[in-house]
């Protein structure tokens, strides 16, 4: 995607201007190690992606709003409102969700010509709901010149998801999106936001994306029971050691208290949380020192401990990471964001990605009937105005 494309598909669409229509841009994202821990108060350790959501936008002096995309037939003409209403399951939603919350914070919203289009899969835990929310926010911010901080923005996304969408999602996504930054991941504490940008330099290597195309059905309920798994966890080891969190633990602790833990599928899902805790803060320092090898070595045992401990991949995910790790050069696969479905990253030597594609979607055809997309991922700045 281009902004002549976008240009030539504005042309069709909408009214000719004479002044130039301004361009935005907001990644997906991927989260690279850390996974499950965000709601039990540990790290996580994402980074924004070269492709996302791009978004074509003007105001305009009817009082409506006007919103269409290149990815879906379904387009919008809403009214400007004090209150707005959600449409159904509709794309058209994650935008309107950022209006409403303007609006609820006192801004006129004036009535606009909106143009999106995303290169995101759809469906893939890549983020295309908190990149359209972004791409939203911050082109809003700078359309209107609202003067909202990039955190504030992130905030705003998220509360867009929760309170207009529904979806009762975490901070995460939205903060990658909006705080991204070109061949940088993010080590985030998601209840607090402190964060650092940590460099990552993948000379000889790439990180390449895989999706599984399966259906995620089972992610949000096992999310909850996986939750509240945790939540009983927690109780059984303040016994020994009040917590509140299971990663106010370390492993060195737990191999203290675990048998304070008497179920054992309990137990296993506070070791995955506390062990996956530890492993993330280890890849930000071997990271750090260029030891790809050893982080490599991280995102096998982060999957591993995802399906044995925490039982949430399922065979698709497993299939995936398993053929991947067949290929000569790939140094570490896992599964990526909920899990039951959704991708797997893999870093991968620059010298064996074609075979990879080509050999791991044989395989995984054959072995599940499911056709796998591959994406060779470049780490990319968070949301932008781009023109």
């Amino acid at each position: 995607m281009t902004t002549e494309i976008l240009k030539e598909e504005w042309a069709q669409r909408y009214p000719a201007s004479d002044s130039p229509i301004p361009f935005y841009f907001s990644p997906g994202r991927v989260n690279l190690i850390g996974e499950h821990t965000d709601y039990n108060g540990g790290y996580v350790f994402p980074c924004a992606l070269s492709f996302g959501t791009y978004l074509a936008v003007r105001k305009i002096d009817e009082p409506v709003i006007r919103m269409a995309t290149t990815n879906f037939d379904f387009k919008a003409e809403i009214p400007v409102s004090p209150a707005y209403q959600k449409i159904g399951e509709e794309w058209v939603n994650y935008p309107l969700g950022i209006i409403s919350e303007l609006t609820r914070r006192g801004i006129k919203i004036p009535g606009l010509e909106m143009l999106f289009s995303g290169n995101i899969p759809n469906k893939s835990g890549l983020s295309s709901s908190a990149s359209i929310e972004l791409v939203t926010a911050v082109a809003l911010n700078d359309l209107l010149n609202l003067g909202i901080s990039r955190i504030e923005l992130v905030k705003i996304g998220r509360a867009a998801e929760n309170n207009f969408v529904g979806v009762n999602c975490g901070i995460m996504d939205q903060f990658a999106v909006g705080m991204g930054k070109k061949d940088h991941a993010i080590c985030l504490k998601c209840d607090t936001l402190d964060y650092e940008l940590v460099p990552i330099k993948l000379e000889g290597y790439k990180l390449v994306i895989a999706n599984t195309n399966k259906s995620r059905g089972l992610a949000d309920s096992k999310y909850n029971e996986r939750v509240a798994e945790c939540q009983t966890a927690v109780r059984m080891l303040s016994a020994g050691k009040p917590i509140s969190l299971l990663a106010e633990m370390n492993l060195g602790d737990f191999s203290v208290y675990e048998h304070l833990i008497t179920d054992e599928v309990i137990k296993r899902r506070a070791r995955h949380v506390i062990s996956e805790n530890d492993r993330t803060f280890e890849a930000v320092e071997v990271l750090k020192a260029g030891d790809l090898i050893r982080f490599g070595q991280l995102m096998n045992a982060s999957h591993d401990s995802l399906r044995d401990d925490y039982e949430v991949t399922g065979i698709e995910l497993d299939t995936l990471v398993a053929e991947s790790r067949k290929i000569p050069g790939v140094i570490g696969s896992r599964m990526t964001g909920a899990g039951f479905g959704g991708c797997t990253v893999s870093l991968v030597k620059n010298e064996s990605i074609n075979r990879m594609i080509r050999e791991v979607g044989e395989n995984y055809l054959a072995k599940t009937g499911l056709k796998a997309d591959f994406y060779v991922a470049e780490i990319g700045n968070g949301a932008q105005k781009i023109g």
